[in-house]
């Protein structure tokens, strides 16, 4: 700790260089967490069916491992298993032009952006933050909100793996007031949760449709417990705002059918990390117009 303050205070140049190649090689991870965890949950759900119906004519699962680690990933179209140098965050996709080095299969244009989002996401953290507790609870937070956002982007599934443990981290990190006091964390914790929930059951009671899931809640529960009571007003008016932008932008560009549900827990996320670096700021000048 005392070597990052050290960075900090006299080479700050080389403090964020060392942190945005940590943080690149975090997004590295992070594209296999995003692709892999839903896959795993599907297959775990697919298992406790067959165990629980105990029916025959199930097909088998695959019995070779299948977690974050195992198998090597490997190009979808081929097979062929990534090399370290072709693993190498950001530069390995733009020395190889984006396709695969065997059989030159277009790569996705995503796992860049996901390597050079958390990056920069985190250098703006550490900008805002000291070097701290503080600062790492806040990159934590950052990577799991990238990570929520890409899969509900992907699967509408917001996993209870992510947004339960970091519910939980928020509010044992504010046991010593690292964000808010844990008064403010609790009821935030539980405020967030309630606020959607009573939302959804207004609205499935008025129309007869689910307008969200219960990942949603979760989610927003999370971040009441990391930013507190306080900042859940303007998490909700803040993703409904980038909810309309990015909705409006993806039905221009035709790559959203409006028949196609979209999800609503990006908006949080980007909404949340937005109030944990400029929510205090947001709601004065809010209040300001207000008044």
């Amino acid at each position: 700790m005392d070597l990052i303050f050290m960075l900090y205070s006299q080479y700050h140049w080389l403090y964020f260089c060392l942190l945005g190649l940590f943080a690149l090689l975090v997004g590295s991870f992070l594209n296999v967490l995003i692709h892999r965890l839903p896959i795993m949950l599907e297959r775990s759900w697919q298992q406790e069916y067959q165990d629980y119906f105990a029916q025959g004519d199930n097909p088998p699962l695959p019995a070779e491992p299948y977690n974050l680690f195992l198998p090597r990933s490997a190009c979808p179209h081929c097979g062929h298993q990534i090399t370290a140098l072709e693993n190498i965050p950001l530069l390995s996709w733009l020395f190889l032009k984006g396709r695969c080095s065997a059989c030159h299969h277009p790569i996705s244009a995503r796992y860049p952006l996901v390597e050079l989002l958390c990056a920069l996401a985190s250098l703006a953290v550490a900008a805002y933050y000291p070097p701290g507790w503080t600062l790492a609870g806040a990159l934590l937070l950052t990577w799991v909100l990238l990570a929520l956002t890409f899969i509900d982007f992907d699967k509408l599934l917001l996993p209870d793996q992510l947004t339960l443990p970091l519910l939980w981290l928020g509010l044992l990190l504010n046991i010593s007031g690292q964000y808010v006091s844990l008064t403010d964390a609790v009821i935030g914790a539980a405020s967030g949760y309630m606020v959607l929930w009573s939302i959804y059951w207004a609205f499935k009671l008025l129309t007869g449709k689910e307008g969200m899931g219960y990942g949603d809640f979760k989610l927003l529960a999370a971040l009441g417990a990391w930013l507190g009571w306080q900042s859940l007003p303007l998490i909700l008016i803040l993703s409904s705002c980038v909810g309309a932008v990015l909705g409006i932008t993806l039905v221009v560009m035709k790559r959203q059918h409006q028949e196609k549900p979209m999800p609503f827990g990006p908006y949080l996320a980007i909404a949340g990390w937005i109030a944990l670096l400029w929510g205090e700021p947001l709601t004065r000048w809010y209040l300001g117009l207000l008044g």
